[in-house]
């Protein structure tokens, strides 16, 4: 897959895409269907994105929403066969063009697309005031065509972010999983921590969790995938999401125990699938007993990522 950052200066090999085009936080089953219904056999498959997510543009100072971060994303098109990305820079140029003139300087202009694919409810431009009626009359006019997508349910209920958010935040992450299609990850680089996991026989991997939604803080069964570096494959886990109660901290991040693994990931990126909400976090009566904890979690998510 590749991966452009802007719509100006876009090679001729890589434009005349047929588009699905959205925020596609998550990447959830809904998401799916609308780049499913992008694929042409004439053409390659493209998907336009915003970066930062328009809504972290027009208010910065609120709480984080997002799933996955453009990472994360990333990762997640590139296994559907995505040929091109283009995750368009959401600033304040491309937030005051109106809907007609992002048809014809982004979308025929710098892309040169062949087809759109969007959700129903998609709207764009300038107050949002462009719509799928407005992208139709655009494909009329420049001569791509357009393709609108309904709106995916699960069991009778619709299913999107919002919905997705407030399993996670229930800490239902298998609910969460049968609205995403996979598994909701945590991805990115390991950090240098205090070390204190390892002094106490579960060394971890710790990850910031800055500008993304916060799932039920607690322990977890996890999926791990070492994704760069000498350690690439994939692992059982347990993993700690959370402010470390025992210690006094109050800044959230992500410490994962891998099972049966001795190597050094500090630098290396990691995606940490949430597979079962084990407990919420504790605080406990001296260290022995939190070690006590930690065996009785581990043997927990051993025997739930076995029975997968």
């Amino acid at each position: 897959m590749r991966t452009h950052t802007h719509w100006l200066n876009i090679p001729a090999a890589d434009r005349g895409a047929s588009v699905a085009m959205g925020n596609f936080d998550g990447v959830h089953l809904g998401h799916q269907h609308v780049i499913g219904l992008a694929r042409r056999d004439d053409a390659p498959l493209g998907v336009i994105t915003f970066e930062p997510h328009p809504r972290q543009f027009f208010a910065p100072s609120a709480p984080p929403f997002r799933l996955m971060n453009a990472e994360s994303r990333t990762h997640r098109l590139a296994k559907l066969g995505v040929d091109q990305l283009y995750e368009l820079p959401f600033d304040a140029g491309l937030s005051g063009m109106d809907a007609d003139r992002f048809v014809a300087e982004v979308l025929v202009g710098g892309l040169g697309v062949s087809h759109v694919t969007v959700g129903a409810d998609f709207c764009f431009g300038k107050g949002r005031k462009g719509n799928v009626d407005t992208l139709r009359a655009g494909g009329a006019e420049h001569g791509f065509g357009v393709t609108i997508a309904d709106l995916v349910g699960n069991d009778g209920v619709e299913i999107s972010s919002t919905a997705i958010r407030a399993a996670l935040a229930d800490g239902r992450p298998r609910d969460a999983a049968g609205m995403l299609g996979h598994w909701h990850r945590i991805e990115g680089e390991v950090l240098h921590g205090d070390k204190r996991g390892k002094g106490l026989g579960f060394p971890t991997a710790n990850m910031a969790v800055t500008d993304l939604h916060l799932p039920k803080l607690g322990v977890y069964a996890v999926r791990v995938d070492v994704l760069t570096g000498p350690h690439k494959g994939s692992h059982d886990g347990a993993a700690s999401l959370g402010v470390r109660p025992m210690f006094g901290e109050n800044q959230p991040n992500l410490e994962t125990f891998i099972f049966d693994f001795a190597g050094d990931l500090y630098g290396e990126h990691l995606s940490v699938a949430l597979v079962d909400y084990l407990r919420p976090e504790l605080k406990f009566d001296g260290l022995a007993a939190l070690i006590d904890q930690m065996n009785a979690d581990c043997d927990r998510a051993r025997a739930i990522l076995a029975a997968l």
